[in-house]
């Protein structure tokens, strides 16, 4: 059900989904002598990332640096060309910036952490990091691996998802061995956003607490198992047209929460396409006519509430 007000003004809105700019600054040079580290903690990290969720990882090794049980030695970023969040959150912090690819001098970082960074890593590349490269993946693998698990749990009507943290595979992405997991179980009604900023949040923590115990980690990692594996492609804008005959309104109601933050979703209104915003969710109307207002996109005004029904 969606408010009419906004129905008939919503051709003319566009999606207002645009990253924001951010100054430039010049990136400071490498740091090539620094203290070779021990067999454990801190660490000489070199963190891979882009956007928001990246952000999250990124922050709290940034604050460890300053604990009394830190698990950073020195702290250095790979981002992609543009405005990305990591790269301006970079340098706000005075943190070391380098522009994808690039190349690392051996024995220069410990361990590389990558966190939503879309780019896949030679294998001549890992071989730098005594103690490999660690990916943070928003879901229990092997489920959904690919670049966009947090939409399809919602899509698909999960009830419980997750953090893993892996070691990296240099042909694929999300394959590597298993060196901790943790559980989430997903609230009812929550959108892709607010699962988004849940799990980054937790797999930042879960981030933390495996670089404390990485040599122990490595020992016991295990393989990912075969059974369960599903795969999770991007999104894009033909998932967002509604079909009224093909989907039931859980269907519906769920893919609103999956996608309509970036993508909203459109059908057509006395033939043109419209967006439809301001989902309010589903409802049970008792319909005097049923011959002629049972058909699959008929839709009857609900004066008392001020929307549109969608059979």
């Amino acid at each position: 059900m969606w408010t009419k007000n906004k129905i008939a003004g919503a051709f003319l809105l566009t999606l207002g989904h645009v990253q924001r700019g951010c100054a430039q600054a010049v990136w400071r040079t490498r740091q090539l002598h620094r203290p070779r580290s021990s067999s454990g903690p801190p660490w000489r990290l070199l963190f891979f990332g882009s956007d928001h969720f990246a952000v999250e990882s990124l922050k709290l090794l940034t604050t460890n640096r300053n604990s009394s049980e830190t698990v950073v030695a020195s702290l250095e970023v790979v981002t992609l060309s543009g405005n990305m969040p990591v790269k301006t959150f970079a340098q706000k912090n005075h943190l070391p910036c380098h522009s994808w690819p690039l190349e690392v001098v051996p024995g220069e970082f410990d361990v590389g952490v990558v966190v939503s960074f879309g780019c896949l890593i030679p294998e001549r590349l890992i071989n730098k990091f005594p103690y490999g490269i660690l990916n943070v993946h928003p879901s229990l693998l092997p489920r959904w691996r690919g670049p966009a698990p947090i939409f399809h749990a919602i899509l698909h009507g999960d009830t419980v998802t997750g953090v893993t943290i892996i070691q990296i595979h240099p042909q694929r992405f999300d394959v590597g061995p298993v060196l901790n997991q943790e559980l989430f179980h997903i609230p009812e009604n929550c959108t892709s956003d607010e699962l988004e900023g849940a799990l980054a949040t937790k797999g930042a923590h879960l981030l933390v607490d495996t670089l404390m115990s990485l040599p122990e980690r490595l020992v016991q990692k295990k393989k990912q198992r075969h059974s369960g594996a599903t795969f999770a492609p991007k999104i894009h804008t033909s998932m967002s047209w509604i079909v009224w005959e093909e989907l039931t309104c859980e269907q519906i109601d769920r893919l609103h929460r999956a996608i309509a933050s970036r993508i909203p979703l459109r059908t057509t209104w006395m033939g043109r396409t419209i967006k439809l915003l301001d989902f309010v969710g589903k409802c049970h109307i008792s319909l005097s006519d049923q011959r002629s207002r049972t058909v699959p996109g008929s839709v009857t005004y609900q004066k008392e509430s001020n929307t549109l029904a969608v059979c």
